[in-house]
């Protein structure tokens, strides 16, 4: 009953198998091989554009580089308070960054307003050269929250910062469960909505360790390739995370891990529902939030459950916790069984 993380779960098996063919034989290093071209064309393929892509072993990497090319050492970059890039990737934006500064703002289920944005930016812009001036946006897709950002409602977030300057970054560690849950296309959740580069995960998906930073307008890209090498994430033996990409992004792959991680949140969530425990916040990929008695808590760690305890500051009306209760997140993966819920929720309901 693992539910502490999606990138608790091994490799899967098609990830895997690529990396034993890619250990075939020999192979130019840093990104000088065939592999390599074969995913970056295939990243071209699945988002419908040309694309500059950096494979990177690590999403706080992912993260942090992208933010650092997209915003300047004395700039801003306006996010959630609950993002990932503030709570949980220790200052990497920043370090990396050289000084920039993230910006957190609130918002209801891990989501920013266009309302919340313009007012971020008004604060955030002028008194020069004395503050931070907003340089970027940065959204979160699948959120903390396990919500989920609609083409249409990052375009509306995307012209307002357009218009004032602002690049569009998206933190996608999640970004295959979005997209299998909104039955959309690549290209209609990322450029066409106004996005600049996203930081697109596939180790959450499934990968043994494998990010892509990929930006949209290639000539915005210039000296990433240094900003790569200069921190310390550009591998040698280069093949081994693009051939995960280019696994994952053959035929269906990538959408059916997908799908059985979400299909497994939902199953998780109408078990705690029907037990009283209904989730916190929509269950729109492989997250569920739910609050539940600490006694409750005890009995399932007791019996060999594994999750994580959460704070928001954002709850729904009527869902703070009370002095016996706790939030936790449960998140399902690629790997997750129906067993393993099914268990989990006996215990819930006390069967």
């Amino acid at each position: 009953m693992n539910f502490a993380s999606d990138n608790t779960a091994g490799i899967a098996p098609e990830m895997l198998q690529a990396i034993i063919q890619a250990n075939e034989g020999f192979a130019l290093g840093y990104g000088n091989d065939a592999v390599t071209r074969r995913a970056e064309q295939r990243l071209a393929e699945f988002f419908d554009h040309e694309v500059a892509a950096f494979f990177i072993p690590t999403g706080t990497a992912a993260n942090a580089l992208a933010l650092a090319h997209l915003c300047p050492p004395w700039g801003a970059v306006l996010c959630h308070a609950e993002s990932h890039i503030v709570t949980d990737e220790c200052g990497a934006p920043e370090f990396f960054g050289g000084g920039l500064r993230l910006v957190p703002l609130p918002g209801e289920a891990g989501k920013l307003s266009v309302a919340t944005l313009e007012a971020a930016i008004k604060r955030y812009s002028g008194h020069r050269p004395h503050q931070s001036n907003a340089a970027v946006l940065s959204l979160t897709q699948v959120t903390e929250a396990g919500t989920l950002y609609r083409s249409a409602e990052i375009a509306a977030l995307a012209d307002v910062a357009h218009a004032h300057g602002l690049k569009v970054h998206v933190d996608g560690a999640r970004f295959a469960n979005a997209l299998e849950r909104l039955n959309t296309s690549p290209a209609d959740l990322t450029w066409k909505a106004g996005v600049d580069a996203i930081s697109f995960g596939a180790t959450k998906a499934g990968a043994m360790g494998a990010e892509a930073v990929v930006f949209f307008e290639p000539p915005m890209t210039e000296f990433l390739g240094e900003r790569r090498k200069r921190a310390g994430h550009l591998l040698s033996k280069h093949r081994f995370v693009a051939a995960q990409f280019e696994a994952f992004l053959t035929g269906d792959t990538w959408r059916r891990l997908a799908r059985h991680g979400n299909a497994m949140a939902e199953r998780l969530a109408r078990g705690l529902t029907a037990a009283g425990y209904a989730p916190v916040w929509p269950v729109e990929a492989n997250l569920v939030f739910a609050l539940l008695p600490k006694a409750l808590d005890a009995r399932l760690k007791a019996a060999g459950a594994t999750y994580y305890i959460r704070n928001s500051d954002f709850l729904p009306a009527g869902m703070q916790p009370a002095d016996d209760q706790m939030l936790v997140r449960l998140v399902t993966s690629f790997a997750t069984m129906d067993a393993e819920i099914d268990r989990f929720i006996a215990l819930v309901a006390n069967k």
